[in-house]
């Protein structure tokens, strides 16, 4: 797909819903997600996005530019025998899932995103307001070659073991058997370096992007955010009408950033509430 080669995990038969993780996750990000829907009535495909776990990890940063990532995303739809797809996607997963109707307006009919915002929203919030900025420390930290590598691999991964571990709203959001599948996946050879190249690579694009921002969407949005989130501030969801003449916004009050780990049951009745609005017949 696209030229490499893209692992996935699927279940389920019925309209096709794409689930995009983020980073440091894989498709395992979504194993609470995965059967609810499925269950619901849908087709549900969930990939590791190249340069993470069982996907190919192309070299060099112009191989991580949002048009490189939306066009993983198509071809997988198309790969699928679907013409268009619900997109869903959690983090990174959420940027492609803004920037993928943009470049391919056919292949998505609906989408929902889980605290994320589009790409050009949180780099003008990086510029523009000093607390994201200060909550987006670790992105200036990912530019330095081979810093970000060093700091996750010390240890034995202590640093994200600790992140999952005081990250979340609950103590069962990330086990430490859910844990260890993000270590085992962040081993994987070139896996850290590919997985940090989505933000090296924004140099490459961003300030093309600042300068011309991309339409509002008119396909259907859902935005999910869990307002403890340490990363992506909760005032970025006020710059969201602005990118999607049709969106709902559900705020999460006591979740963080895992959102669909903190509060699975309700994340998925909204997805699947949302799903079927577009979905005659399911």
């Amino acid at each position: 797909m696209n030229g490499i080669r893209l692992h996935y995990v699927e279940a389920g038969s019925g309209p096709l819903v794409v689930l995009l993780h983020g980073f440091p996750e894989f498709w395992y990000g979504w194993r609470r997600q995965i059967p609810a829907l499925a269950r619901a009535g849908y087709r549900v495909i969930a990939p590791d996005l190249r340069g993470y776990n069982l996907s190919d990890k192309p070299l060099g940063l112009a191989a991580y530019t949002l048009d490189c990532l939306t066009d993983d995303v198509a071809a997988l739809i198309e790969h699928a025998g679907a013409e268009t797809a619900a997109v869903i996607g959690h983090d990174w997963g959420g940027a492609i899932a803004w920037a993928l109707p943009v470049r391919h307006p056919t292949r998505v009919h609906r989408m929902a995103v889980l605290n994320s915002a589009p790409a050009v929203a949180l780099s003008h919030a990086i510029l523009h307001r000093p607390r994201q900025l200060r909550r987006s420390w670790y992105i200036l930290f990912f530019q330095i070659p081979g810093l970000a590598e060093a700091g996750y691999r010390a240890q034995d991964f202590r640093l994200l073991r600790s992140l999952l571990r005081t990250d979340a709203a609950r103590p069962d959001s990330f086990t430490d058997e859910d844990i260890e599948q993000y270590v085992a996946a962040l081993r994987r050879p070139g896996a850290l370096t590919a997985m940090v190249n989505y933000y090296r690579a924004g140099r490459l694009y961003g300030p093309q992007m600042l300068r011309h921002p991309p339409a509002a969407l008119t396909i259907p949005v859902l935005a999910l955010h869990g307002m403890r989130d340490r990363y992506l501030g909760p005032e970025l969801l006020d710059d969201l009408p602005a990118f999607a003449h049709s969106l709902r916004v559900v705020r999460f009050p006591d979740a963080t950033h895992w959102v669909q780990h903190d509060e699975p049951e309700r994340v998925n009745g909204l997805l699947v509430e949302f799903l079927a609005e577009g979905s005659p017949g399911v």
